[in-house]
């Protein structure tokens, strides 16, 4: 008997990227969608694909990934996010893995990410392991801000086919995500050390030479240099509003 599958996707506002995400995971045997209560066509494009589509009040990355797990019907578990996409290689592994691995928790999938549709190579992008393929009874998700992800208590796997990320599709949507980003990363950091000086001039300059040179980002040439930029600028951005947390109240 073949094991089922669940997908879950969490959004919000991606009628440009849900169809294809969608369209790649549609031969599922389940499909749960969660939306932040969108206004656009994001809710109509889902319904196309699955009657399981849920809109739950946005509490953060990880209270909608907790929700969406809690609609889940079958043991195994991939997760995608609304701009990503599963390639017909990755599908084919990943059944073949639910099938055969009796040991194994989850899996961390590599994940190709495109930069104004620049698959980036280097700058510490790929292979970018996600931890997305999972028994649900194993994992919990962790209680993050930013960057969350899931845990699994058992034995972890590694596939070889990768995730589809289309990231950044403009500057301007980019940037954007990176003033959220960084009030996240702010929030999350606030309480472990006061914010000098020397954060707010080392720290970005710091961010530059590791992801373009020691992670060889000037090998993904002028798509290297502004993913390092927009590194360096929500360095610059976290650790400027933490100092902010951590003085402005005072006066």
């Amino acid at each position: 008997m073949e094991i089922p599958l669940s997908i879950t996707i969490i959004c919000k506002n991606e009628e440009k990227n849900i169809y294809n995400c969608l369209e790649s995971v549609k031969w599922a045997d389940e499909i749960i969608v969660v939306d932040a209560f969108s206004t656009d066509k994001t809710i109509e494009i889902a319904r196309r694909y699955t009657d399981k589509v849920f809109q739950n009040k946005w509490e953060g990355y990880a209270e909608q990934r907790k929700f969406a797990l809690s609609k889940v019907s079958h043991q195994w578990v991939f997760s995608l996010d609304a701009d990503e996409k599963c390639t017909e290689e990755l599908k084919s592994e990943i059944l073949d893995a639910i099938q055969n691995s009796k040991e194994i928790a989850g899996y961390k999938i590599p994940r190709k990410s495109y930069f104004l549709g620049k698959w980036i190579k280097h700058c510490g992008w790929y292979p970018g392991y996600q931890l997305r393929l999972f028994k649900k009874s194993e994992t919990t998700v962790t209680d993050r801000l930013v960057h969350e992800g899931y845990e699994v208590n058992g034995t972890i796997g590694y596939l070889k086919n990768a995730i589809e990320h289309y990231t950044v599709n403009s500057i301007e949507d980019y940037m954007n995500r990176v003033n959220i980003y960084s009030t996240l990363q702010a929030y999350e950091k606030n309480n472990r050390k006061k914010v000098k000086f020397t954060d707010l001039f080392f720290r970005p300059i710091s961010s530059f030479i590791r992801q373009f040179f020691i992670q060889r980002g000037f090998l993904d040439g002028v798509y290297g240099l502004m993913v390092t930029f927009f590194d360096v600028i929500t360095n610059m951005l976290t650790y400027m509003k933490i100092w902010e947390m951590q003085n402005t109240s005072k006066k």
